[in-house]
């Protein structure tokens, strides 16, 4: 398969992810509002099965903690796939070391070191919340958005010298 190819069907997937996200964002953000002022049982069924009415049952402050969490990493994920889609609309393969492309790429390490400081956090509370007798489940990730950071930053850090070694070879040219 050709790299162009390749690159148009990331782009493609990367606009998938983002709107699927943003919907799950907005799911998730319209039926918690719900949940705490109109309906409580709206939290049975946030969005697509995640039910977190045993913990609104138990804490209303550890229920809006909680979604305020999955909120948060959710809005840092399409955020993350928002910069993913701005890489690729900027990037130009003949000369791909620009600085926009190693600011972008940077960028989104730090997005998804955040994220994953946040799910991090937000597991730790989990398990503390369960210890107090709440009961719910939820998968956070944090460790493969640490992992992703990492990478993500090595990859950064190559494009910011890749910037420094073309500005170099074109002042001596």
């Amino acid at each position: 398969m050709k790299t162009k190819q390749v690159l148009s069907a990331m782009k493609i997937i990367s606009w998938v992810i983002f709107i699927g996200l943003c919907i799950k964002l907005g799911a998730i953000l319209i039926s918690g509002i719900i949940s705490l002022f109109v309906n409580k049982e709206a939290s049975q069924n946030l969005y697509l099965g995640l039910d977190l009415s045993n913990l609104y049952d138990f804490s209303v402050r550890y229920y809006i903690m909680l979604l305020s969490l999955i909120v948060s990493i959710i809005a840092l994920k399409a955020y993350m796939f928002y910069l993913v889609i701005k890489f690729f609309l900027k990037i130009d393969f003949d000369k791909p070391f620009t600085s926009t492309i190693a600011k972008l790429t940077s960028n989104i390490s730090y997005i998804s070191l955040w994220a994953g400081l946040l799910a991090y956090f937000a597991n730790r509370y989990s398990k503390w919340l369960l210890k107090k007798g709440a009961v719910f489940e939820f998968d956070w990730g944090s460790s493969e958005f640490l992992f992703m950071a990492g990478i993500i930053f090595i990859i950064a850090f190559i494009f910011k010298r890749g910037v420094e070694i073309q500005s170099e070879n074109e002042l001596t040219v």
